[in-house]
């Protein structure tokens, strides 16, 4: 049997969308432990078609992307206490799998850094806007 290399247990996936008058409209990226990186969006604004792309990273670009996520801290942070999305509004998610650990977190669409320090947890919530925007 072959040995797991070190990226092996680590994947991350960030969404932003929403249902509107348009339909379900959002954008995606998905990083996969092989380095496969595909990224979707969907406007049906003035009737576009969904966009997918995708393309392999190096296992150094992963490994990287995995070191930033793991030294910003964001899979300590508690989201309990963040804006949670309603039928209205955008959402946006971000899951995180890194060896045993595996997360998500959920809140409502930040539009500025303004709406992260009005929040109810801004240290939490710029650890998350910092990783995502």
């Amino acid at each position: 049997m072959a040995e797991a290399s070190a990226h092996d247990d680590f994947y991350v996936r960030y969404y932003v969308g929403h249902r509107g008058q348009f339909g379900h409209e959002f954008m995606e990226y998905e990083l996969s432990p092989s380095g496969r990186l595909r990224y979707a969006n969907n406007s049906n604004y003035k009737h576009d078609t969904m966009i997918r792309k995708e393309l392999f990273l190096s296992p150094a670009v992963v490994e990287e992307t995995r070191r930033v996520i793991e030294d910003s801290g964001i899979t300590r942070v508690d989201d309990s206490n963040w804006k949670e999305p309603d039928r209205e509004s955008r959402r946006q998610e971000l899951e995180i799998k890194i060896g045993n650990e595996h997360i998500a977190f959920t809140c409502a669409e930040i539009g500025s850094l303004l709406d992260v320090q009005k929040s109810a947890d801004p240290e939490g919530l710029r650890l998350f806007y910092s990783d995502t925007g």
